[in-house]
């Protein structure tokens, strides 16, 4: 990538996102990275190097995560790449009402708020144009195919981002934003929101996970979902009929 490249990552203080965060530095990317969490930004800021990355502490559940957003970008610049990388998901079989409440909240109403408030910033800056679109990537799963017993939460909210994608890349040429996104599908991944008492089946290690998603945004893919075995474990799920899924008692997240 060009060392003019700009890219901001939302939710850098954990898992996929501070991996990503770091292969972009080592290829010269100027990078905005923002999280809840202050300390870990300036951690990881400390190991990059603080002179051509910009951190903001946000909050996405809060309404104040826009100003943050603002205050990122007018540091930074214009950027080629939005990343929304915040998320959050549990196995809830008790259906804490908390968990799932909160799930929802990051996972979903988050997501809308940072990608609707950068796409309202691209419509407004001329910066952007139908030869330079602005590039927006949502790390959702491969969960958000079939809703899953074990994190109803989770599964749907995952569900949701990859539909208002869809949605939203029928939008902007329905209003002639130039924007382009991609929903990024991962599988397991070994981060902190895997509970490590358990056994996940195909795990992908977090720079593994990095390199794929990375590779993807490079070639602009509209849909992102590494690797092959996860491709077609979707396709299978796909093709149970619904009578059939909601039946099974064996699917784990």
């Amino acid at each position: 990538m060009s060392n003019v490249y700009r890219a901001i990552i939302i939710g850098a203080t954990s898992g996929i996102g501070r991996e990503v965060a770091r292969h972009l530095s080592r290829h010269g990317v100027i990078l905005g990275i923002a999280g809840r969490r202050r300390d870990r930004l300036e951690q990881l800021a400390t190991e990059l190097g603080k002179d051509r990355l910009f951190i903001a502490e946000m909050d996405v559940t809060h309404e104040n995560a826009t100003q943050a957003l603002d205050a990122l970008i007018a540091e930074l610049g214009a950027p080629d790449l939005l990343l929304y990388a915040a998320g959050i998901g549990k196995q809830n079989p008790t259906l804490d009402e908390g968990i799932e409440c909160n799930t929802v909240l990051t996972n979903s109403l988050g997501m809308v708020r940072i990608v609707d408030h950068f796409l309202n910033y691209v419509k407004r800056d001329a910066r952007y144009t139908p030869q330079h679109k602005a590039h927006i990537g949502v790390i959702s799963s491969v969960a958000g195919t079939k809703g899953l017993g074990s994190a109803p939460a989770y599964s749907a909210t995952k569900s949701m981002q990859s539909c208002y994608l869809t949605a939203l890349s029928q939008h902007v040429r329905m209003e002639h934003i130039p924007a382009i996104f991609s929903d990024i599908r991962p599988g397991f991944v070994a981060t902190e929101i895997l509970n490590p008492e358990k056994h996940y089946p195909m795990l992908m290690s977090v720079e593994k996970a990095a390199r794929c998603i990375l590779r993807g945004l490079r070639r602009k893919h509209r849909i992102i979902i590494f690797d092959w075995r996860f491709k077609l474990l979707v396709l299978l799920w796909r093709l149970i009929p619904r009578p059939i899924w909601e039946r099974l008692t064996i699917v784990r997240n």
